[in-house]
Order: C-alpha cells, then sequence, then structure tokens
C-alpha cells in the first residue's frame, strides 16, 4: 500500500514538473543537455524545411495563370479556375476512380501481408534460418522501382517466365502488359513483393517489446501456439498496426508516380491511368504548371481528410492516434 502511495506521489510530482513553465535558464539547460540529439536531429530538420516546407510557398501558382517570364508574384491571379476545369474535365471521375481503387488495393491487399510475415518470422526457431529468409525479403526494397518494373515486363512479356509456365498447364500464353483488367493485379503484386520485408521491420521491433514471460505463463496454463498469438502477440504490435494504418490510410491517394508510369501504356489508360501520371502528362510535359500544382493540391487536401478520418476513428475506438 505505501508503495503505491509512492508511486502516485512521484506521478503527481513529475506531471507538476512537466507543466511547469519554463524560464531562459531552463530552456538552456535542457539544450544543454540534449545538444548531441540536436545535432543528429538538425540534418533532418534542414532536408524538411529546404525541400518540403519551403517549396510549400510554390502551391499559390495554382490560383495563378503562372507565366515563366513574369515569375509568381507578377502572375495574374485566376482564383480556382484551374480546380474548375480538373473537376470539369471528362477525365476527373475515371482518374480518381483508378488512383482510388489502385490505393485500396494496395492498402487491404499490401497492409495485412507484412503483418503475417512478421508474425511467421516470430514463429521461426532456428536463428540462422530466420536471418536468412529476413535478408532475402528485404532486397527487393533497394531495387530501383525502373528495375522493379523492367522485371515485371521481361516476367509477363510473351516469351517470359510466366507464360512458359502456364504453357505446361496446356494455357495459351497471353499478353498480360496489354490488358487493362490485369493491371491493378500486377501493380499491387509487384508492390508487396517489393515492400513486404521491409514494412515487416516495424512489426519485427514492436514484437521484441513483448514480455516473454506473457508467453511462460499462457504455456503453464495450456495455451497453445494460436491461443499465444491470439492473446499475446497480436494485443502486444496492436499500437503499432494501428499507427501504420492510420498513415496507410492517408497515402491512399498518393499512389507512386513513377511505377505506374513505367508499367502503363495507352492500351491499360482505361484502369491505369491515375492523377500524377495525368499532371505529368497534361501540366508538365504540356508546360501548364497551375494546372498541374492545383491538381497536386486537390489531391495533398483529400489525402488530408483520409488521414484525419482514419485518426479520429482510431482515437473514437480508443485505440492509437497520431495526434
Amino acid at each position: 500500500m505505501e508503495n503505491l502511495e509512492g508511486l502516485e506521489k512521484e506521478k503527481t510530482k513529475r506531471k507538476k514538473e512537466y507543466h511547469k513553465p519554463l524560464n531562459k535558464k531552463t530552456i538552456r539547460k535542457k539544450l544543454n543537455s540534449s545538444k548531441y540529439l540536436l545535432i543528429l536531429f538538425a540534418p533532418v530538420l534542414l532536408y524538411y524545411l529546404i525541400f518540403h516546407y519551403v517549396p510549400m510557398f510554390g502551391i499559390v501558382i495554382a490560383f495563378k495563370d503562372y507565366n515563366l517570364f513574369k515569375g509568381v508574384l507578377e502572375s495574374e491571379w485566376v482564383g480556382l479556375k484551374y480546380f474548375q476545369m480538373f473537376i470539369e474535365s471528362p477525365d476527373f471521375f475515371n482518374l480518381l476512380r483508378n488512383t482510388f481503387l489502385l490505393g485500396l488495393y494496395n492498402f487491404i491487399f499490401g497492409f495485412p501481408i507484412p503483418i503475417i510475415f512478421a508474425l511467421l518470422l516470430n514463429e521461426l526457431k532456428n536463428m540462422y534460418f530466420k536471418r536468412f529468409v529476413q535478408t532475402l525479403s528485404y532486397l527487393p526494397h533497394f531495387i530501383s522501382n525502373v528495375v522493379v518494373a523492367s522485371m515485371v515486363v521481361v516476367f509477363l512479356s510473351p516469351s517470359g517466365i510466366i507464360n512458359r509456365l502456364i504453357s505446361f498447364l496446356g494455357i495459351e500464353p497471353l499478353n498480360w502488359m496489354i490488358m487493362p483488367e490485369m493491371f491493378r493485379t500486377i501493380f499491387v503484386t509487384s508492390e508487396i513483393w517489393q515492400h513486404m520485408g521491409w514494412e515487416a521491420i516495424i512489426y519485427l521491433a514492436a514484437l521484441t517489446s513483448i514480455s516473454p514471460q506473457l508467453y511462460e505463463a499462457a504455456e503453464i496454463d495450456g495455451a497453445g501456439r494460436f491461443a499465444k498469438l491470439w492473446y499475446i502477440t497480436l494485443p502486444g504490435i496492436l499500437p503499432a498496426i494501428f499507427i501504420v494504418g492510420i498513415l496507410n490510410i492517408g497515402k491512399v491517394l498518393e499512389i507512386g508516380f513513377e511505377k505506374v508510369f513505367l508499367l502503363y501504356n495507352p492500351v491499360t489508360y482505361e484502369t491505369a491511368d491515375i492523377i500524377s501520371t495525368y499532371v505529368y502528362r497534361v501540366g508538365l510535359v504540356q508546360g501548364n504548371y497551375s494546372y498541374a500544382t492545383a491538381i497536386g493540391l486537390f489531391l495533398g487536401v483529400i489525402s488530408f481528410i483520409f488521414l484525419f478520418g482514419a485518426n479520429y476513428l482510431s482515437k473514437r475506438f480508443g485505440q492509437e492516434s497520431l495526434w
């Protein structure tokens, strides 16, 4: 009882110290004690300031008829003209549908697989084999999208390895890359293969924080492998699952331009043409920078709504949240 009271007093004392107003002396002391951490953090801060926050000033050209020679400030103000132009475009709904479906399928199939993979790796007892599998699964993440897209095109070509395998089953070879109905499957599968191992690192790290004593107690109570997985392992990594899930929902519409651009072709525009490829083709190639910026800003707003909504729902149901 006395120990509990002592803990409560210590907790109350820490709370008071945390909420105590800072003076110059205290701030200087804290900065001095954390100087090495601040030095390590400085390059990251500079990166985000230079390449992410300072360029945000450029979004103003979404509301202007930007002229390269006049500059940002002197260009004519046109308000929401380019946003209206994009929404009234005949390609708008098809682009939005393709972007949303590609992101949704990538989330539905790509989000749980790293979790399952991490859980399976955690069950391996042979450490050498476990490390070999981990290393093998990480490698595709370090391969550039150009190389991955080239591999996909080669494997799925009429004379590629996939068609050779299905030929043994008596199925006629197909030209997969010109089939609009297959593009989403090809893209999502390549994304899972490329990033599955790397994304599993977060869950493997979360698994190490679970106390082995919980598993020992469960074994004494007669719990089997599945029961330990369901009642100990999954609840132990649930906070990590929710945080990663919220971040992934926020990126549903932020499908990578590079891989789609390398895999699609005019024949597959029906299902493959997404907002970022449209921005490149119509906005940047044709030199309409204001139009391209307006579309990018529109996409950013929608992504923020997705992120905020997912965070709100997570917080509403009593789970982890970002803020």
